[in-house]
C-alpha cells in the first residue's frame, strides 16, 4: 500500500488545519475558566432549585454567576468571581432565606495568581515533555531525525487541540480549565505511542535490508502497523464519543478534548511524523 504518495495531501490538510487553529486563537482567543482567571466554585444541594431565585441572591451581593452545572441528585456547581469570607457568609444567609433546605457540599477558591501559575506550569510541562521525548526517541533510535519528527508531530497535535478549543469556545462556549490541561498532556503521550510503533517497524525493516529506499521502507512499515493503530485508536475513540454524547456538562468538554487529541494523534502518526522523517532523509541526501 503506497500511503506515502499522499504526502502532498497530508501537507495541504495539515497546513489548512494548523492555519485555522492559529487564526482562531489569534482572533477568537479562548474562554478561560476560573482555573486560569481566578474565582470560586461552590457545590450545593438545593432541593427546590430555581435559577431566578438563585440569581437574585447573587445580584443582591453584587455578584454574577458565570456558570451553573447540574451534577444530578439536586446537586449544582456554581462558578463566580473570587470572594472573601464576609461575602461568602452573606451569600450563605441569603441562600438560607430563599432555599431553607440547601446544603453546602464543597467550596473552592482560586486566586488570579494561582491561575497565572497554572498557565506557566502548563506551558512548561508541554515544552519539557516535548524536549525529553525528542531526546529520548532520538537516542533510542540512534537517529535524531526520528526524535525531531516525533517532536514536531506532537506540536502539530498540540496546536490542533488548542485551536479546536478556541473554535469550540467561540461557537459553543467551551472553557479552558485544569481538565483541559490533563487532556492536552494525555494527547502528547498518545500521539507519540503510535508514532514510536511505526518508527520501530521502520528500524527493524532497515536492519533486514539496509539498501531499501526510505519511501518504500515507510510504506511497508505503515502498511504493517496501520491496522493495529487504527483498531487500537478506534476502541478509544468510540468510548470517548459515547462520553461526549452521554456525559454531563462537567465532563463533556474533557471527553471532547481527549477525543480531538486521539483523532489528531492517530492521524499525525502516519500523516505528519513519517512524512517528516522522509523529508529529513531526502534533505540530508541532497547535502
Amino acid at each position: 500500500m503506497n500511503v506515502m504518495k499522499l504526502r502532498p495531501f497530508f501537507l495541504v490538510l495539515s497546513s489548512i488545519l494548523l492555519l485555522s487553529s492559529i487564526l482562531s486563537v489569534v482572533f477568537w482567543k479562548f474562554k478561560m475558566s476560573i482555573d486560569f482567571t481566578g474565582g470560586s466554585t461552590w457545590e450545593l444541594n438545593i432541593p427546590d432549585y430555581s435559577k431566578d431565585k438563585l440569581d437574585q441572591v447573587f445580584v443582591k451581593n453584587n455578584l454574577t454567576i458565570k456558570e451553573i452545572n447540574s451534577l444530578g441528585n439536586e446537586n449544582y456547581s456554581l462558578k463566580f468571581a473570587d470572594i472573601d469570607t464576609d461575602q461568602k457568609n452573606r451569600l450563605n444567609l441569603g441562600l438560607k432565606e430563599v432555599f431553607p433546605q440547601f446544603k453546602e457540599l464543597k467550596y473552592e477558591s482560586v486566586g488570579p495568581i494561582l491561575g497565572k501559575e497554572l498557565v506557566q506550569k502548563t506551558i512548561t510541562a508541554v515544552v519539557l515533555s516535548s524536549l525529553f521525548l525528542f531526546l529520548f526517541i532520538g537516542r533510542r533510535f540512534k537517529d535524531i531525525t526520528f526524535g525531531a519528527s516525533a517532536g514536531l508531530a506532537m506540536f502539530h497535535d498540540t496546536i490542533m487541540l488548542i485551536g479546536s478549543f478556541s473554535i469550540f469556545g467561540h461557537f459553543f462556549g467551551a472553557q479552558l480549565d485544569s481538565l483541559f490541561v490533563t487532556a492536552l498532556l494525555t494527547t502528547l503521550s498518545s500521539s507519540v505511542h503510535d508514532t514510536v510503533v511505526t518508527f520501530d517497524r521502520i528500524r527493524e525493516l532497515k536492519r533486514q535490508n539496509y539498501k531499501i529506499d526510505w519511501v518504500q521502507l515507510a510504506n511497508q512499515a505503515v502498511t504493517e502497523t496501520l491496522n493495529r493503530s487504527i483498531n487500537n485508536s478506534m476502541t478509544i475513540i468510540f468510548m470517548l464519543t459515547s462520553l461526549v454524547l452521554l456525559s454531563g456538562s462537567s465532563t463533556k468538554w474533557f471527553a471532547t478534548a481527549l477525543l480531538v487529541g486521539f483523532v489528531c494523534g492517530t492521524y499525525s502518526s502516519t500523516g505528519v511524523a513519517i512524512p517528516l522523517v522522509l523529508f529529513f532523509k531526502n534533505h540530508s541526501k541532497r547535502k
